[in-house]
């Protein structure tokens, strides 16, 4: 069976879109193939800044010969529906078959495709790929149809087999497929011809031209950190500035300059924001002083003078562009240790939201809302006043202006020459995270305050404007915000009661409760990411939330608002997520996973039994009553538990709580195995239904379990 080689040698096609255009063109090309009637072993596909490659490996020869048969109309029937019929499948009415079943007569087509060579299916294949290929942006040249990412220039299209390689002959806009390639641009620029995917890499490397993204990459990495360990440094690790540079040349070449001295006292922050950003540098630092003091920028070619020529110019651009970096820096730091008041100030004029006013606006209430929330989280309340006032100046600075992936941290910078506190100065840095669920959780208590307040205002303004998140739509970040409050609390420990909180934010008796369940959410979002299942997060979290519900209701028909002033169920994030761990490794035990069985079993008697007699059965149940061994046995196994579950629901000792409830199996079990709920007697009967009662407020002590499956 032949092998495939496919090469689309085109302009430079930007580094950003090679991963994704590799992909595409193997999975159009493959599933074109196998769409087809072909079958192959393996596809691989690579991209270079000048061309698309792929190789498809043992690809069958040809298409197998198919037999297709078509149902038609009935024999009889209008002749419009008998000429649709053949259209359809390209036949005269002589070449179809008559076949009868149960309803009588029916014309049937009987289709022979036969194989298709392999050449022809590729060529075709090969050519709507290349008409109809995904780019993000692509243009025309010349006076062809055809777009692409930058003009097309060749097409290399073989199939290798046991008697050498032939070309797939097809033509594109006057672009004629063929068996030849050009290596690197400067180095190798002669065209020469391949036999195969092997004989095609070895000469694109003798041609100086690396194939594959990843061998770049790494040799890039490679030599970059020998050069900078053989100077007494270290490269900062950048893998997506590495993933970028491999796809910017095709020979790499690493050359390792020197930062002026003027440029070494700024943050080494700015140095590595601005030589990534402007020149796609990768930064050098000295390992005892954290100082970035030279860069490694990638050649795409070897000079005869060993690159001396290339960083003397990259340092000519660099130092302009770094001096840019010093000014605003300059300026900054002049503004920030005056007190910062003309960035304050300059907030008053930026308007955050039409209806949430400026964001000086916003900034008076995240700082009122961290002195109210710093107790809660250990931290000082003037602390946290402060660093919310001062936490988003250095949005009105310079350095910000020009790099906006630098706020917070400048903040800090900002603040530490102000005088400020360094708690202070850190949740200037801080209070935006965390922003992504890669994004480490701030833990120092005044930074915890201060981005708590921040996301929490968030949520809470835009709720109170009604502009909430709605299927796929977040234009405010609101879910984000959500989950960041979440994980501050949960990796913090934080306990506190976050319903009245929000509560305590707006008069309006309804949003706070949808706010409040918006987030959770969020929160059992987050745990069945962790492996916490769903009906186990469900018995922790709602396990009142149909009550409130329904207090909602009532209100919007009129109820007193007071019913929603009842406590929230269980606010507290941080011991629903406790609980739900507890819950979830008793039910993966034996005796907890089959307690439920028992469980239910009971919830089911006693339920129908309530609805059938109109009473309650909640109190009463009296051992004295009890007959049979099981019987007694259940009374003295309750009382047991009870005793053990009341003080470690109170001391948040779950896995004891929820171990003594599972030990409640064993006893259910044969209690129900041995006795008879619904006796004659009526006392008996009564009694019985009272001790059902008594396991179902036992559990429900502990947790909601009529949420839980099976």
């Amino acid at each position: 069976m032949p092998d495939l080689l496919i090469e689309l040698f085109s302009e430079e096609i930007p580094a950003r879109m090679q991963a994704q255009a590799s992909a595409d063109l193997k999975k159009l090309v493959t599933d074109g193939l196998v769409e087809a009637g072909l079958t192959y072993a393996a596809a691989a596909a690579f991209a270079t800044p000048r061309r698309l490659v792929l190789s498809v490996e043992d690809l069958t020869a040809e298409s197998r010969a198919v037999r297709e048969e078509r149902k038609g109309p009935k024999v009889g029937a209008p002749q419009q529906a008998l000429d649709g019929f053949l259209r359809g499948v390209g036949l005269t009415v002589d070449q179809l078959e008559t076949r009868e079943d149960k309803k009588g007569a029916f014309y049937v087509a009987v289709i022979d495709k036969p194989g298709r060579s392999a050449p022809e299916i590729v060529a075709e294949v090969l050519e709507r790929t290349i008409r109809t290929f995904p780019w993000p942006k692509s243009m025309r040249w010349g006076t062809g149809t055809l777009r692409w990412v930058r003009p097309l220039h060749s097409i290399l299209c073989i199939l290798v087999g046991d008697d050498g390689a032939e070309v797939v002959p097809l033509d594109v806009d006057g672009i004629a497929s063929g068996n030849t390639t050009r290596g690197h641009r400067f180095m190798a620029p002669q065209p020469f011809s391949v036999t195969s995917f092997e004989d095609y890499e070895a000469k694109l490397k003798r041609a100086k031209v690396m194939l594959r993204p990843d061998e770049r990459a790494d040799a890039i990495w490679q030599d970059a950190t020998s050069q900078a360990f053989a100077n007494g440094l270290e490269v900062v690790e950048d893998r997506g500035l590495l993933a970028e540079v491999a796809g910017l040349v095709e020979w790499p070449v690493v050359l390792m300059g020197r930062i002026e001295e003027i440029f070494l006292d700024l943050p080494p922050e700015v140095l590595q924001t601005s030589m990534k950003e402007h020149q796609k540098f990768f930064s050098v630092r000295n390992p005892k002083t954290g100082r970035i003091e030279r860069f490694i920028t990638v050649a795409n070619i070897e000079a005869a003078d060993d690159g001396a020529t290339i960083l003397n110019g990259n340092q000519r651009v660099l130092s302009a562009r770094l001096s840019d970096a010093k000014f605003f820096w300059d300026n900054d730091l002049r503004i920030a240790k005056a007190g910062m008041q003309p960035w304050l100030d300059g907030l008053a004029a930026v308007t955050f939201h039409n209806k949430l006013g400026s964001q000086r606006d916003r900034i008076d209430r995240i700082a009122a809302l961290a002195r109210e929330i710093a107790p809660m989280v250990g931290a000082d309340p003037d602390q946290a006043f402060e660093a919310a006032l001062i936490a988003k100046a250095d949005l009105r600075s310079e350095m910000v202006g020009e790099f906006p992936e630098l706020q917070g941290l400048m903040g800090r910078y900002y603040a530490l020459a102000a005088g400020r506190d360094a708690a202070v100065a850190a949740a200037a840095e801080d209070h935006w995270k965390p922003q992504g669920p890669s994004d480490a959780v701030p833990t120092a208590p005044v930074s915890v305050a201060v981005a708590l307040a921040d996301k929490l205002d968030t949520l809470t303004g835009f709720w109170a404007i009604d502009e909430k998140p709605t299927g796929s739509k977040d234009p405010f970040a609101l879910r984000r915000a959500a989950l960041g409050v979440i994980r501050l609390v949960l990796e913090n420990k934080l306990r506190f009661d976050l319903y009245s909180l929000i509560k305590s934010r707006t008069a309006h008796p309804h949003w706070p409760l949808e706010l409040f369940s918006f987030i959770s959410e969020r929160l059992v979002q987050l745990f069945r990411a962790d492996g916490i299942r769903y009906d186990v997060i469900q018995a922790c979290l709602f396990a009142d939330n149909d009550r409130l519900v329904e207090a909602k209701r009532l209100v919007e028909k009129g109820a007193s608002e007071s019913i929603l002033d009842q406590p929230f169920p269980d606010p507290d994030i941080f011991r629903i997520a406790q609980k739900a761990k507890a819950l979830q490794a008793t039910l993966e035990t034996d005796d907890g996973g089959n307690l439920i069985q028992g469980f239910k079993r009971a919830n089911n008697i006693l339920t129908q039994a309530e609805a059938k007699d109109g009473v309650e059965y909640s109190y009463g149940a009296d051992p004295k009553f009890a007959e049979d061994a099981a019987e007694k046995d259940l009374f003295a196994a309750l009382d047991a538990a009870e005793e053990q579950i009341a003080p470690a629901m109170r001391d948040e000792d779950f896995g004891t709580a929820m171990a003594a409830m599972a030990a409640l199996r064993g006893p259910i079990d044969r209690f129900f195995t041995d006795v008879q709920v619904n006796a004659e007697s009526q006392i008996l009967r009564r009694n019985r239904l009272n001790l059902l009662s008594r396991i179902r407020q036992i559990c429900l002590s502990v947790a909601d379990l009529t949420q839980i499956e099976g």
